[in-house]
């Protein structure tokens, strides 16, 4: 038999890779074995994208308004519908 064949199930600690603060910047952050999401946490009522078609100078109109012109275009539509 070949020595290379013979797993005894020990791992020399020499090894195991070094954990390192680079090892630990890429890591996953888990609580237990759930993964820990980054970022914002989710919204109860989150906005939906949906595809609509609108006339060209209406959309023109609300981009002309500056950032934010989709919200207020939410905000006419729920004003308009009395919500």
């Amino acid at each position: 038999m070949n020595d290379t064949n013979i797993d005894n199930g020990w791992t020399d600690p020499d090894d195991a890779p070094k954990l390192d603060a680079d090892w630990f910047a890429g890591a996953d952050p888990r609580d237990g074995n759930r993964l820990v999401r980054r970022g914002r946490p989710p919204i109860d009522h989150a906005k939906r994208a949906v595809s609509l078609r609108l006339d060209p100078d209406v959309i023109d109109w609300f981009r002309d308004s500056g950032p934010g012109w989709q919200t207020r275009i939410n905000a006419a539509l729920r004003k308009a519908a009395g919500l």
